[in-house]
């Protein structure tokens, strides 16, 4: 039997085929060298292959050397009249060929999924920012990247994050006391709540600032649970005796403004919701002392998924426009 049979031999054998692939890498060229090597078998000119890819000719000439000597064997005869293969060479520009080939393939399905992926773009937004600041934003990135397609969807700052937890969505925005669990984020804005009523409720007509109790209890329109209004508000009244029942409470911004304007009961919404109202005198700012009713608004995204593509250019804009 001989040696090479053995099961002493087989098994010799084994690191080395265990170990074959990485040695593969010092046995074939980097494909800038066999793309030099292409370059000289169309051009016969080891000048022209030189400038076709950008590099000088001495340079070019090294790596065609270095190649020779990683592979063993010669691959171009040189003369005054150019350089041509040798037939060593002939051979291994065929094969150099089928793997410069296949890594323009490779580059190509990369660059279609790539380019998939920044084709489009889901939004998840609390309703303040949806409606009074995204818009604005999503604007300002059409201009930049016009073949973007962007899907929206708008929730409270607990469905937001839901929504990028399930990967749903790409990127958020929410309003509410910190990041939440499971997410990355950075503050884009601050926001402060107001405090409003119609004209002709009480507390439009009085002279001091309301008391925290006061507003702790007394029944409002509000937000639902789980929105960012609803969550600095429960913060700042904690120490007050907490939040009374809502007197209504609705889903958006819009149907609690409009609560508020035809009279059902005071109401707490974002200065950035009621600026008109407050100009035309159909709502009326109620002063509050002692209660900090601000938060940031944060962009967020999946814990260690940095956004990228149109994602990462939304993210820049908001930063811009701050």
């Amino acid at each position: 039997m001989s040696s090479r049979s053995t099961p002493h031999a087989a098994a010799a054998d084994a690191p080395r085929a265990e170990h074959g692939a990485p040695g593969l890498a010092h046995r074939v060229p980097d494909l800038g060298a066999l793309q030099l090597l292409l370059a000289v078998a169309r051009l016969g000119s080891l000048g022209g292959a030189a400038r076709e890819t950008g590099v000088s000719q001495p340079a070019a000439s090294g790596r065609i050397r270095s190649m020779e000597r990683q592979l063993g064997v010669t691959l171009l005869e040189r003369s005054p009249r150019g350089s041509r293969l040798t037939e060593a060479g002939a051979l291994v520009t065929d094969w150099a060929r089928r793997i410069v080939e296949s890594a323009e393939a490779f580059d190509a399905g990369v660059s279609a999924l790539r380019d998939q992926r920044d084709s489009r773009l889901r939004v998840a937004a609390s309703m303040t920012i949806a409606e009074y600041l995204l818009p604005g934003w999503l604007i300002a990135l059409r201009t930049s990247r016009p073949g973007t397609a962007v899907s929206l969807r708008v929730g409270n700052s607990a469905a937001v994050a839901g929504l990028l937890a399930d990967g749903q969505a790409d990127l958020g925005f929410v309003e509410g006391l910190g990041t939440p669990s499971g997410l990355d984020g950075v503050v884009i804005a601050h926001d402060r709540l107001f405090v409003v009523a119609a004209p002709g409720h009480p507390w439009a007509r009085r002279r001091g600032p309301l008391a925290p109790a006061e507003l702790a209890g007394t029944r409002l329109v509000l937000r639902e649970t789980g929105s960012g209004t609803r969550q600095v508000l429960d913060r700042a009244l904690a120490g007050h005796g907490g939040l009374a029942p809502p007197l209504l409470e609705l889903a958006s911004t819009t149907a609690v403004k409009a609560a508020a304007v035809s009279g059902a009961g005071p109401a707490v919404v974002s200065e950035l919701a009621v600026g008109e109202e407050l100009a035309a005198r159909r709502l009326v700012r109620v002063p509050v002392e002692g209660v900090e009713l601000s938060r940031a608004l944060r962009a967020v995204w999946p814990r260690g998924a940095r956004p990228a593509g149109p994602a990462r250019d939304l993210l820049s804009l908001t930063r811009a426009r701050r």
